[in-house]
């Protein structure tokens, strides 16, 4: 179960990575291949597909990316 959540932490910062590459990216009006759909409801909507991106991605590191330490 441990490899899981640890996979389940590592997917999450790379969701939470590519909403803050699309963001940062989008004010230099460039985007990200894999997320050119984001724009695709209008600007306000990728706006808020992309601080989803961020929060979930970051939430899922948070609760999940981190391992368990052994207590012996």
């Amino acid at each position: 179960m441990e490899d899981i959540s640890t996979k389940l932490g590592k997917a999450g910062l790379l969701v939470a990575a590519l909403g803050l590459i699309s963001t940062v990216l989008y004010l230099f009006n460039y985007n990200v291949r894999i997320l050119a759909w984001i724009d695709m409801w209008g600007t306000t909507m990728g706006w808020v597909l992309r601080g989803l991106f961020i929060f979930g991605g970051g939430a899922l590191f948070y609760f999940f990316g981190r391992e368990e330490e052994d207590e012996s």
